[in-house]
């Protein structure tokens, strides 16, 4: 096994080993003061990784995955620190702008490191099983962080925020054991023309825009509803075992990506992510629209659809992208996604606010509904 593929392995542990991850919502929340402000947290954080997503792809491009990856680390350190001192808002969103800053560095650098680690060993064809692998680790990091946050969060929220800032430390001084793909060794330094190549590919290639449209949709509606859980799980169960219901969606997530290489191997990516679309529609609609005791563990069921979409999706773009700006494509791709993130991370919070978080939770669900018939199209397009 290529050193970097070990590292990695342990370096998406500790990145995603986030006590306050199930919960920071109600966390946010409280130290803002409202559930729109909490979630403009996320807002902030998201808006932050789309304003530097290009430049951080383009530097991925052009210098290299591995001090790419360094840079990322060094500013989750930052943002972790912050969040953990939430002295007040502003504290919130100074660690919410690090945050953005590290996903930056984190998008499209960190696929693309594990696609040239294989590229340069002849071993390209196994992306999809690789990915899946390495992916698994951090939900597995973060099914057992929930757990634990649930715990130690149901009595000290500022203990869980400083263990997890410990977690991002190691996470850097891992990073350091990266070594370099060859493939880089001669770089261009027109960064102009690079991103201009990038942008063309981008927008000639019809599959990249049809699966980055929908992809920009459900990510941008999907995370925030994923992040804003916490405070519909809350009025159905107590704040201990909301970390048990993460948990066993992060399992359930584990799972999915552990095993996308053999379900993606049966199962075409278009096929699959159409699939997905229409279960994770019906499940979370009907768990808002009718609230029990049970709908926390009902919309968990999603997760285990989840690792093997992202796999989907990644493996039909990078099939797409060219070597020499696959990180930057990368990049473009998650920009648009980033800003729609943060547009819809502060309405829902405001909806929340305004009306009930179960009505801000359906009324996010029903406006995913027709991103079925942009998969749709999709899965037309591959048959």
């Amino acid at each position: 096994m290529h050193r970097n593929i070990k590292v990695l392995k342990w370096f998406n542990f500790f990145t995603h080993f986030r006590l306050y991850a199930p919960i920071a919502i109600l966390y946010f929340a409280q130290v803002s003061g409202s559930f729109a402000l909490g979630m403009s947290v996320y807002a902030i954080s998201t808006i932050s990784a789309a304003i530097f997503e290009i430049p951080t792809g383009i530097y991925s491009d052009l210098i290299g995955r591995r001090k790419t990856v360094i840079l990322g680390t060094f500013f989750a350190v930052l943002f972790a620190i912050f969040y953990a001192i939430g002295l007040s808002y502003w504290f919130l969103v100074i660690g919410a702008i690090f945050e953005g800053l590290s996903m930056a560095f984190y998008s499209g650098n960190n696929d693309a490191l594990l696609y040239d680690v294989l590229y340069e060993q002849d071993k390209k064809d196994q992306y999809t099983e690789w990915l899946g692998k390495l992916s698994s680790w951090f939900q597995i990091s973060l099914a057992i962080s929930a757990v634990l946050g649930g715990i130690i969060g149901n009595y000290s929220f500022a203990l869980i925020m400083w263990i997890s800032a410990v977690s991002q430390i190691i996470s850097l001084f891992l990073s350091f054991f990266l070594i370099e793909p060859k493939i880089h060794s001669e770089k261009s330094g027109n960064l102009y023309l690079h991103l201009k190549d990038a942008f063309s590919n981008f927008v000639r290639n019809r599959k990249i825009r049809l699966v980055s449209i929908t992809s920009m949709i459900i990510f941008g509606i999907g995370e925030a509803v994923y992040h804003f859980q916490a405070a519909f799980y809350k009025l159905l169960w107590p704040i201990w075992a909301i970390g048990i219901a993460k948990t066993i969606s992060n399992l359930g997530a584990f799972i999915s990506f552990r095993y996308s290489g053999k379900i993606l191997d049966r199962i075409k990516p278009a096929k699959l992510l159409l699939a997905s679309n229409i279960y994770s529609r019906i499940i979370n609609i009907f768990s808002v629209a009718y609230p029990t005791v049970f709908s926390p563990l009902l919309m968990t069921t999603t997760s285990f659809w989840y690792g093997s979409a992202r796999v989907a999706k990644s493996t039909l773009l990078q099939k797409e992208f060219t070597d020499k700006q696959r990180a930057t494509m990368g990049s473009l791709d998650s920009f648009l996604g980033s800003i729609f993130y943060g547009i819809t991370a502060i309405l829902l919070g405001s909806i929340a606010d305004k009306l009930t978080p179960a009505s801000a939770m359906l009324i996010a669900q029903v406006v995913l509904v027709p991103t079925i018939w942009l998969h749709w199209k999709l899965f037309k397009d591959k048959t």
